[in-house]
């Protein structure tokens, strides 16, 4: 069923799990999907994470070109990283590893590089944004 009606799947393995059929769960797939959820989780923290870093390079950077669409994406994705915290307060602290760990920020540098057609050393090699900055519903770079 797993294979066949996904959807099938998951309602039937929630039944079970409700009625407490533990021996007839479809084991191997459940563990699976749990898996596949938690590793989710974390590519939309570094997602997240990464647009808003790209977002606030280019205002700090570009800031002839400021605009409210970047305005827009810098709070839509912060508010989508407050939910994600409130929901999993445990992944505030896989935000902080990721932002220690530099490779979000240097991604984020890349792409300000290519959108901007600045050089990537225009960018400082480490972010300029402190983690409380970046999720800081009021907190823009001056340029």
């Amino acid at each position: 069923l797993y294979d066949k009606d996904y959807y099938l799947w998951l309602e039937e393995i929630s039944q079970l799990l409700q009625d407490g059929k533990w021996l007839e769960l479809d084991i191997e797939n459940l563990v699976d999907e749990i898996s596949a959820m938690s590793k989710s989780q974390k590519r939309a923290v570094y997602s997240n994470l990464k647009i808003i870093l790209l977002h606030l390079l280019k205002y700090k950077y570009q800031p002839e070109k400021r605009s409210n669409s970047w305005l827009s994406t810098i709070e839509e994705h912060r508010q989508r990283l407050q939910e994600i915290f409130e929901d999993s307060p445990s992944l505030s602290n896989y935000f902080l590893e990721i932002y220690s760990a530099g490779k979000c920020y240097h991604d984020a540098r890349r792409l300000a590089a290519k959108e901007t057609s600045l050089a990537m050393d225009a960018f400082p090699s480490e972010s300029p944004f402190t983690p409380e900055e970046i999720l800081n519903p009021e907190y823009l770079p001056d340029s």
